[in-house]
């Protein structure tokens, strides 16, 4: 048994095809086929049941499947401990980030990120934290950016910065005449929110639910962009949470509209997030140098009331 025909039974088990699975790993596909089938006679079972279309796991495949898992991250492990003591920071690195962060969070580090360490190959995804999860958890991603906390088991997170709620409230709305809003101030009925699958989302709906005992499940609008929120709201059709860093490159016509809550701001945490293995720390603790550098002249929010993404 080898490593590489543990990589092969992976691939297969995420394309569920060979021909795939053999493009993925840049071998032909009769050298992987003779490698699984190498394995499956070694071991004297069957990993896959190449008789469905697509190919599925057998029941052992499955735990074989999670076992390859484990020890591929180990060996993996090896290279790290060997580029931390070397001190090198490089090499490919798959990071993902949440859609409400990605727009206004990358252009902000990324540049600075590349000068620093121009031997790291980033490779950004923008995916929903759910993807990110999963991702993460199969070994697809190295770390994400995304608002904690998780609460999962195999997820670590470490915190980058808190990032404020600030109310978008169109002329004429029942809010617009005040200088700062209270968090008691917010009505469902009247709140603009991103699609299901946004964390973002979650979050305003657990900030309205902390101080609102009774919330109806009907929106009165939801969309898949912060911009088109703010094109609804414009149009009278109700008023939106945005995050603070969304609002910095805001025009002047639409800074009118925004109002910033009475202190402690409600917030969302930021952290980046990667698996418990914690494979590829340095590149991990060198992105955390460099974005929460960057943001803290950025947020000068201090005081500051998180609220959890997660539906309670």
């Amino acid at each position: 048994m080898t490593i590489t025909q543990l990589k092969y039974v992976l691939a297969i088990a995420e394309h569920k095809n060979f021909t795939k699975a053999a493009e993925k790993c840049f071998v032909t596909q009769p050298t992987l086929s003779t490698q699984i089938q190498k394995l499956e006679d070694q071991l004297d079972i069957t990993i896959f049941d190449r008789g469905k279309k697509p190919i599925e796991l057998t029941e052992v495949g499955k735990k074989i499947v999670s076992q390859a898992r484990n020890i591929v991250n180990e060996a993996d492990r090896i290279q790290d401990i060997v580029d931390q003591q070397k001190g090198f920071i490089g090499g490919e690195f798959k990071l993902g980030i949440i859609p409400t962060i990605m727009p206004t969070l990358l252009p902000m580090f990324l540049k600075n990120f590349i000068k620093k360490y121009p031997k790291v190959k980033l490779k950004i995804e923008e995916l929903t934290t759910e993807e990110i999860i999963a991702r993460i958890n199969d070994g697809h991603l190295d770390a994400a950016i995304a608002a904690t906390p998780l609460e999962n088991e195999s997820i670590k997170e470490r915190a980058l910065y808190y990032e404020p709620f600030v109310a978008y409230v169109p002329n004429g709305h029942r809010l617009s005449e005040k200088k700062q809003i209270e968090i008691n101030d917010l009505e469902m009925d009247d709140m603009l929110l991103l699609e299901d699958g946004h964390c973002f989302r979650d979050g305003v709906i657990n900030l309205c639910k902390t101080f609102k005992d009774h919330l109806d499940d009907q929106f009165q609008l939801e969309s898949g962009s912060i911009e088109t929120l703010i094109k609804l709201s414009n149009e009278g059709l109700g008023m939106t949470l945005l995050p603070y860093l969304h609002t910095m490159d805001m025009t002047e016509a639409q800074n009118i509209n925004l109002k910033h809550f009475s202190k402690p701001s409600p917030a969302r945490e930021v952290s980046i997030i990667y698996h418990k293995s914690e494979l590829k720390m340095q590149i991990i603790t060198a992105l955390h140098e460099v974005i929460s550098g960057i943001i803290r002249g950025a947020i000068a929010f201090q005081d500051v009331e998180i609220i959890s993404p997660l539906p309670k």
